[in-house]
């Protein structure tokens, strides 16, 4: 039982140790340049068009759940 733990934990070992590791691109200095960037953006926009429509979706569901939250209170109120 015991033999078979150990050889269990070297196939283990082994197999995650001689794995071929992937060569990752640095991307940061490119990401630097498009955020450092004087555009007249914010911050919060300069990821491109995900960026505007997560923006504009965010402030959407805002205004309407500001709005449905007075409706309820006037509702409540009378």
């Amino acid at each position: 039982m015991y033999r078979n733990v150990l050889a269990l934990q070297q196939v283990a070992r082994r197999s995650i140790s001689s794995s071929a590791r992937r060569e990752i691109k640095n991307r940061v200095p490119e990401q630097q340049k498009v955020f450092q960037e004087d555009n007249g953006l914010p911050v919060h926009l300069k990821g491109g068009t995900a960026d505007a429509l997560l923006y504009r979706t965010t402030m959407t569901l805002t205004v309407f759940g500001t709005g449905y939250v007075i409706y309820e209170l006037w509702n409540a109120a009378f």
